[in-house]
């Protein structure tokens, strides 16, 4: 049997095409290694997955939880410190790296006025009243990463992985079709999440001409098969969409020679 080793940096997006995907409890699509039982038979795919809060984030992390928050028992959901503050990517071997640019897109942050480490505090709907004002009184809100801000991060973040492994590095981008979504004139709106989408699609494509990285393209998988089949909305696919993506994983990897070079 070959076994491939993929660390996968990312939230629900890598994570259900390339791992699992349930609904309602119910196993919908069990990830890359269906896809490869048919294409490249006897080659078992080890996935080492983390969820990413933001790039800005990711770039500051040494790996040590901060002692403000290690000393609390905050719930963070599927966000735990551990993942938060990983310095895991920089210093696990693998034969792949599959990160996504959807956490710059999504995901706001806050920064402790004290320390300047970034956390995303997720579930403090369910915090302590004391939790609470912790959060109120040491943290500030932490504005969203424009495109340029985001490459700039990502560019960092690619060259300190270059510094110790040549391996693949995978980003997905995103659809930027919002099941729903009826506009027709931008004239004094704030960014939609639609039009946040297309602008970082092109940037990770002047990622990729500069760095070498390989872009899954997630939005022309969605518009080749049709986004109303295969959208939930704007961040979640269904299961058949999922498949589509570890497929294209599949060809990329492929196209790469990983798959050839797996040792027996």
């Amino acid at each position: 049997m070959k076994r491939l080793t993929l660390f996968i940096k990312g939230n629900v997006d890598v994570h259900d095409s390339l791992h699992s995907c349930r609904i309602g409890g119910k196993l919908a699509w069990n990830g890359i290694n269906e896809v490869l039982r048919v294409t490249h038979p006897g080659c078992l795919v080890r996935l080492k997955h983390e969820t990413w809060t933001r790039s800005d984030a990711l770039g500051r992390s040494d790996g040590t939880v901060p002692e403000a928050v290690s000393s609390r028992q905050i719930l963070l959901g599927a966000y735990p410190p551990a993942a938060q503050f990983s310095h895991a990517i920089f210093d696990t071997t693998f034969d792949a790296l599959v990160l996504s640019i959807q956490p710059d897109i999504t995901t706001s942050l806050v920064r402790h006025k004290r320390d300047g480490f970034l956390l995303y505090p997720g579930e403090s709907g369910q915090w302590s009243a004391e939790d609470r004002q912790w959060l109120k009184s040491d943290f500030e809100p932490v504005a969203p990463l424009d495109v340029a801000q985001s490459m700039a991060n990502l560019t960092l973040i690619i060259e300190k992985l270059r510094k110790r492994s040549d391996a693949p590095i995978l980003i997905y981008n995103m659809s930027p079709i919002t099941p729903g979504e009826t506009i027709h004139c931008h004239q004094g709106m704030d960014d939609t999440y639609s039009t946040r989408i297309r602008r970082f699609n092109l940037g990770l494509i002047d990622l990729s001409e500069k760095t070498g990285v390989s872009i899954i393209d997630v939005d022309s998988l969605v518009a080749r098969a049709g986004a109303d089949a295969l959208k939930l909305d704007t961040v979640h696919l269904t299961p058949p969409g999922y498949r589509l993506v570890a497929e294209e994983v599949v060809r990329v990897l492929g196209d790469l020679g990983v798959l050839d070079e797996v040792p027996i």
